[in-house]
Order: C-alpha cells, then sequence, then structure tokens
C-alpha cells in the first residue's frame, strides 16, 4: 500500500439483534467508518415465522439469512463511509455470539432453509440465551459426576444450557429427524466464515468455551451414549480441526466477494466470539486482567498463567484467548435486560411522562433520581437472575428476586437496587475466582453501559476496585479488525497488534471509601440471599418455573 492509501482491515460483529462493520487503519486502529444493519427477524422467540408455530418458553432462535444480510448491506456502507477502497482491505474478520449454533448439511446449508424443515423449530439456529435445554445441561453434569469425567472441573463443575452438547441433546431428545438430518452442528461463528470463504473452518475458542474440548479431545461416545443410545454419535456432526485464532481460515471467495463489495482473495480471520475478541481491542491480555464486556448480559474475560477450577465458570481453554495463556470465562445472563425490565415493568406512566418533559430517556430519569440516594437508602436488596445465573451458579431456571419491598418503595428504588444486584453478582464472580487461586489484578470494561456513570462508579464503589475503560464504542467489531490484521500478516501475533491498535482508559472510576464501606454490608446480604436460593436452601424458584411451564404446556 502507498501512504495515500494505507491498509485496513474490516470487522464484523455478529450481536443479538444487529451486525456491525467496522473499517479500521492497521497502523493504529483508528476507526475510519461503520455500518449497521438490524436483522429482519430479531430474536425468534414467540412463533416461527412462516408457519405460526408457537414456540415453548425459554427458546430463542435467529435466522441465517439475517446474518447473510449483514455482509451484503452493513460491509459495503461501512467502506463507503470510511471513503476507502476495497483494494485497501488487507483482511476481514467476523465475531459471533455464543452458543449460537445450527444444525445444517455438510455443504453448509442451514436446515432451517430446507423446504422439508422449515416449519421444525429444532432445525433453526439455537441464539446463546436459548435456555431450553436446562434439563439436557442438567443431564450432562449428572452423567460427568458420576462417571468422573475429567473435563468437568475446567467448566467449573458445571456445563450451560447454553452450550452445544446441551442443545444438541434437547434436539435428539426432541426432534429426533432433524438431529438424524445433522450432518454438521456448528457455531455461527464458524459457519459465517464458511460463508466467505466457502471451505469450513473450526476456532478452538468456542469448541473449548462451548463445545467441551479439552486436551485435543470431545467427550468420548461412551460417555454421550449414556446420555442417549443414538447420541454416541454426536461428536462426528461436530469434530474438525481446529485453527489458533488470529490465523488465516482461507481467502475470500468470489460469491463473498460479490456480496460484500471486497476483492477476491481478501485475506478472511478465524471466527471468534464476540466477548473474547473484545480482549484485544482493551488491550486486555495479560494475566489477571479481567475484561466485563457488559450489555444486555455481561461476560467476563480474563487470561492467567495458572489453570485453576473456579467454580461456576463457562470454562478455561489454553489459547482460548490469546496463544500462551489459560483464557477464563464467567458471565452473567442479564444485565442490560434487566435494567430494561424495570423501566418496562416498574416505571408508572407519569415518569415516562416527566421524561418526555425534560428530554431525556426512562433510563436516564431513573438513573437521576437513583443517583441522589445513598447507599441503602432504597431499604432493598435485590438477586440479578431474571435471566437465570451463568456463573457461578450455573442455573438458568432461577429467577429475579427483590427483598424489602414497602408502599413506599419507588421506581428509582428497584432501579437502583437491581443495578447494584448486577455489580454484587461481578463481585461474586471475581471472589470465585481469587479463592480458587487465580488472581484479578486489573479490572477493565467494555460495552453499551459504559454510558452509564451512575453505574459504572458504583461497579467501582462495589467492587472496591479501579475501572478502567475501553475506549471504543464498538470493542468485537475493533477486536476483530485487529485478528483481521494479525492473519493478513501485518503484525505476528495478537498482542503486538492489540498494543498498536487497541485502546483503554486506565482508572476513570475510583471507589469511594465510604461508599464501598456501605456496600459490604448490603454484599453480605447479597450473598446470604444468592446461597440460600441458589445452592438448595429453598427450591421454591424451581418449582415456581415448573407450575408456570405446567400451565404454558
Amino acid at each position: 500500500m502507498t501512504t495515500d492509501s494505507p491498509a485496513v482491515t474490516v470487522g464484523v460483529d455478529f450481536g443479538t439483534l444487529s451486525g456491525r462493520a467496522l473499517v479500521v487503519a492497521v497502523e493504529d486502529g483508528a476507526e475510519l467508518g461503520s455500518a449497521v444493519h438490524e436483522y429482519t427477524h430479531g430474536v425468534v422467540d414467540g412463533v416461527l415465522p412462516g408457519s405460526g408455530h408457537v414456540l415453548p418458553p425459554d427458546w430463542a432462535l435467529q435466522i441465517p439469512q439475517d446474518w447473510r444480510d449483514v455482509l451484503r448491506f452493513a460491509v459495503p456502507r461501512a467502506l463507503a463511509a470510511a471513503g476507502v477502497r476495497a483494494e485497501q482491505v488487507v483482511g476481514i474478520a467476523t465475531d459471533f455470539t455464543a452458543c449460537t449454533v445450527l444444525p445444517a448439511l455438510a455443504d453448509g446449508t442451514p436446515l432451517s432453509e430446507l423446504p422439508d424443515f422449515a416449519d421444525r423449530p429444532h432445525a433453526y439456529p439455537k441464539l446463546w440465551r436459548h435456555h431450553a435445554a436446562q434439563p439436557e445441561a442438567d443431564a450432562i453434569v449428572r452423567a460427568a459426576e458420576e462417571s468422573g469425567q475429567d473435563w468437568l472441573p475446567r467448566y467449573g463443575g458445571k456445563i450451560s444450557s447454553e452450550w452445544q452438547y446441551a442443545k444438541a441433546l434437547q434436539m435428539l431428545r426432541e426432534d429426533p429427524e432433524v438431529y438424524a438430518a445433522t450432518e454438521r452442528w456448528i457455531e455461527a461463528a464458524d459457519w459465517i466464515v464458511w460463508q466467505l470463504t466457502g471451505s469450513e473452518n473450526r476456532n478452538l475458542c468456542t469448541a473449548g468455551y462451548k463445545g467441551i474440548h479439552q486436551d485435543g479431545r470431545y467427550p468420548d461416545a461412551a460417555f454421550l451414549a449414556s446420555l442417549h443410545p443414538d447420541f454416541a454419535d454426536f461428536t462426528a456432526k461436530l469434530e474438525h480441526p481446529l485453527s489458533q485464532l488470529g490465523a488465516p481460515a482461507g481467502k475470500l471467495s468470489a460469491q463473498a466477494a460479490a456480496l460484500t463489495g471486497l476483492r477476491e482473495g481478501t485475506v478472511v480471520a478465524v471466527g471468534n466470539v464476540d466477548a473474547h475478541v473484545t480482549s484485544a481491542a482493551a488491550r486486555a491480555l495479560e494475566p489477571g486482567h479481567m475484561l466485563a464486556i457488559m450489555g444486555t448480559s455481561t461476560c467476563h474475560i480474563m487470561n492467567s498463567d495458572v489453570l485453576g477450577e473456579v467454580p461456576g465458570m463457562c470454562g478455561v481453554v489454553r489459547d482460548g484467548v490469546v496463544p500462551g495463556l489459560w483464557g477464563y470465562e464467567a458471565g452473567q445472563s442479564g444485565v442490560g435486560d434487566i435494567l430494561a425490565w424495570a423501566v418496562r415493568t416498574a416505571a408508572p406512566h407519569e415518569y415516562a411522562a416527566e421524561a418526555r418533559r425534560e428530554g431525556v430517556s426512562v433510563h436516564e430519569l431513573l438513573t437521576r433520581k437513583a443517583a441522589s440516594q445513598p447507599v441503602g437508602g432504597h431499604g432493598l436488596v435485590a438477586l440479578d437472575w431474571h435471566s437465570g445465573n451463568r456463573s457461578v451458579l450455573v442455573d438458568h431456571h432461577l429467577s429475579g428476586l427483590i427483598v424489602g419491598l414497602t408502599l413506599d418503595t419507588r421506581p428509582e428504588d428497584i432501579y437502583r437496587a437491581l443495578v447494584e444486584a448486577t455489580a454484587f453478582g461481578t463481585r461474586t464472580i471475581i471472589e470465585a475466582f481469587e479463592e480458587s487461586g487465580v488472581p484479578v489484578g486489573e479490572f477493565t470494561a467494555a460495552g453499551g453501559l459504559l454510558k452509564n456513570a451512575f453505574l459504572m462508579q458504583t461497579y467501582s464503589d462495589v467492587l472496591g476496585r479501579p475501572i478502567n475503560l475501553l475506549a471504543s464504542e464498538q470493542g468485537p467489531a475493533l477486536g476483530a479488525a485487529i485478528h483481521a490484521a494479525v492473519a493478513a500478516g501485518e503484525y505476528p501475533d495478537i498482542r503486538s497488534a492489540s498494543e498498536a491498535m487497541g485502546r483503554i482508559e486506565r482508572a476513570v472510576y475510583v471507589p469511594d471509601p465510604e461508599r464501598a464501606a456501605a456496600y459490604d454490608l448490603l454484599y453480605a446480604e447479597y450473598r446470604t440471599l444468592h446461597d440460600h436460593f441458589g445452592r438448595g436452601g429453598n427450591e421454591v424458584m424451581h418449582r415456581l418455573r415448573a407450575l408456570r411451564t405446567a400451565r404454558e404446556a
């Protein structure tokens, strides 16, 4: 490239409701232009499109064409917004929500796109927040405990209903014909790379965290047969050589070039997970540096040179985030989603009217009112389990709780208690790491919730730690673009590319000692409720869910 046509990469971030393409300068990570494409179908959790088939509770599906449309519309628009030519693009990389997984034929055709399966829910991609496979996850854990599977401690002793094996076992139990027709069971992170290159490629990140791949192997056939006789062959549907993160997966095919407006032969990087790829964008790759990607849910990613067994984590994988270190993942199933629920259900019409008069959103109004309170002034403590608990309990059949409600409780009281509960959930995760001998030395936040200064200050006070911020609003797409630069040979490794192209602001929020001390008292109450309802003290949440499910069936 000449100096007047600098090299760029494209990062494409596939989220829950939309996909974003970002054009980034290879030299310094400058973000030159971006575009967003909203999925036509969003999250399919009510009725299957075109069939009228009503989905049961806890289902969440997506439509593959929505993902192709991101390549078709967002990538060309991002190039135009950046004012760059296709000849300047040296590489493209993608990241995806996980575990978002789909059944396909051997050539990559999604089963949902075949006429014979268009009205079969199990033929569609299951979004990460599809939680209907909790019974299957429980069965996998019981069988692993009984047979002493050595991979179970790598996942903190629990397997999530969000992951590959639980979702596949649910498919087999409920629709064996779709299971039998499934030739490839593949993460969307790898499927989208297949669409770009024309060849199947699988990354070790999703295989390790979502596919129970440890020490070079998957669970054996005998164990799988103990779950269901026809499940013994499941691994054959996903087995494929795994590629290192930051490596090239192949070259852009002629068909994908026509779709995206890029040059045929452009380097395509190995696929990755949205949270994990963001670590490079935030320069959070060193041991003990935890990154929290905070949005509708929160994912906690950290590298370490220590291999530990941390209860309830979402996995520890060698080279899972960056080569040479153990990559840990934990998370919270609901954060921004819980606050959105509070706006929808706890704020009366007069709050909406007040927000309109002041020209702010109801979120902003509740935040301002909540921020004016002293710690503990609302007399409430909440559990942040409206979407279940991902870490450290790994139980998506748990539910939310607010204790201390009176006739004087106001919407802002509830809102603040829920903000605090999500912070307490993060503190629980950090303490689980440290109690397991895996130290957390630094904490950086990324994602959409960074815009809420009150929330971020609350986290700093609850954690008793300074909080760094990713200095970009497009962390996953920037992280993907960094991986594309490595795959294209512009940098020798992910660490050097992250140092040149990543962005971080240090200690933007620091804890207030007085508030931090007060939060220690509230956190003790949170932990009492957490352990009572989450560790078997009272199974009322499970019983209530069972009653609800029976009524909806």
